[in-house]
């Protein structure tokens, strides 16, 4: 028997993850609780839990991609030839499919398979799987391990002062699926991060009137339809609305609509795996996602704000290397030498621990760090330019960047067709 990896999640970051496993001539297992492929990219119009299990996909009808497909695909599977740059994500679970086809992938994945504790014993990985469709529960061993649920499932929620007072609605993004719900609403909107300012848009075309409220600098002048208007961080709460911290200012809502992000969660994990979360850091891990306490698990698909399709694939093939024994691990006090070294540069920069794993213009340097580490192909650098363009496009011209067409040149250029 060759050294198994269990794989945890069938979506971007699984996907690549035993298709580089099997080029390195390991045996893959992925179990997956759902009964397809593609992860958060998969619509779901049911909210809450289902059969006790909590739905996973934070999908929305007819969302269409924030970043260019250009940038969304795998280093050597590309995003198919259509004219558009921001396809809908249909679309990516498409392209999804096809690489699942492509190389064979399917024949590895357990569906409907939830996987209930994870633990090391016995110089092993003790999985347990509960089968959705019998309730049959089995456990699973393997030599490694490679967890790669995703982390756009655990809503987070801002803490406000008397947020239990309001008698109207809350919904979080997680849970919204179409702007129907708010016709004719005035809606409070928490937060604006990327899915803050696009939803704000979005449901105001059925509320009467969306309130965003968030404390960033550097969106003042950003362009929102006329009945979407910014306020500072919410004061605290009472029964019919909220005070503003700014100005002191009083506005009444129907429903709080919280786009506060989500939580790094990993249920499953038990206490000796030798992982734990604080304030979103997500810790020890050497180069974000080899966990160094057992170094035989890696967490694959953490950083965000970066091309992720292209970064899960470099993450991946990064691990495997370990894994298959092609490169030897430093010491458990190298590890942690660097990861420090590397989290003291980031909090000299004012990172706050709950942007540990945030990448955004850094994504480049991560990328070039894994490679020259583990003496892997690198990720080209017009990934990380055409990355950085948009996400200014989408600040400076939100009504209209989905508009935007770009080809790739070379793997230092890109331009802007239209």
């Amino acid at each position: 028997m060759g050294v198994s990896v269990c794989i945890i999640g069938a979506g971007t970051a699984g996907l690549c993850c035993a298709r580089h496993a099997k080029a390195h001539d390991l045996e893959p297992t992925i179990f997956e609780a759902s009964n397809c492929v593609g992860g958060t990219w998969v619509y779901n119009e049911n909210v809450g839990t289902i059969n006790g299990i909590d739905v996973h996909s934070s999908m929305y009808a007819n969302l269409r991609s924030n970043l260019p497909k250009e940038i969304m695909g795998f280093p050597d599977f590309k995003i198919g030839d259509v004219a558009e740059s921001y396809v809908p994500s249909q679309s990516i679970c498409d392209f999804l499919n096809q690489y699942a086809d492509y190389y064979n992938i399917r024949q590895y994945i357990k569906f409907n398979s939830y996987v209930v504790r994870i633990l090391y014993k016995q110089k092993k990985w003790q999985v347990i799987v509960k089968d959705l469709l019998t309730s049959n529960v089995e456990i699973h061993n393997f030599d490694k391990i490679m967890v790669a649920n995703g982390h756009y499932h655990t809503p987070m929620y801002a803490n406000i002062p008397n947020a239990h007072l309001f008698k109207g609605n809350y919904l979080h993004s997680h849970d919204f699926r179409t702007s129907d719900i708010f016709k004719g609403q005035s809606v409070l909107v928490i937060g604006a991060g990327p899915s803050g300012m696009d939803l704000a848009n979005i449901i105001s075309h059925s509320a009467r009137r969306v309130t965003l409220s968030h404390h960033l600098k550097g969106i003042s002048k950003t362009k929102f339809f006329d009945n979407v208007y910014q306020k500072s961080d919410v004061k605290e709460f009472d029964e019919k609305g909220a005070y503003f911290t700014s100005d002191n200012s009083y506005e009444e809502f129907d429903t709080i609509f919280f786009c506060t992000g989500y939580k790094y969660a990993f249920p499953f994990l038990s206490v000796n795996c030798g992982i734990f979360v604080e304030d979103n850091y997500v810790q020890e891990l050497y180069k974000h996602c080899i966990n160094i306490r057992n170094p035989s698990m890696a967490l694959i698909g953490l950083p965000f704000y970066v091309c992720a399709a292209q970064m899960m694939d470099i993450q991946a093939r990064f691990v495997l290397s370990y894994f298959s024994g092609n490169n030897k691990l430093p010491s458990t006090e190298e590890m942690l030498a660097d990861t420090d070294l590397e989290m003291n540069r980031r909090w000299k920069k004012g990172l706050k621990k709950r942007h540990a794993h945030m990448l955004g213009p850094d994504q480049l340097h991560y990328f070039n760090d894994l490679a020259k580490t583990a003496q892997i192909k690198t990720i080209p650098p017009v990934m990380t330019k055409l990355h950085n363009e948009s996400s200014n496009c989408f600040n400076e011209n939100l009504l209209t960047f989905r508009e935007d067409i770009f080809k790739l040149i070379d793997e230092e250029t890109f331009i802007k067709i239209n």
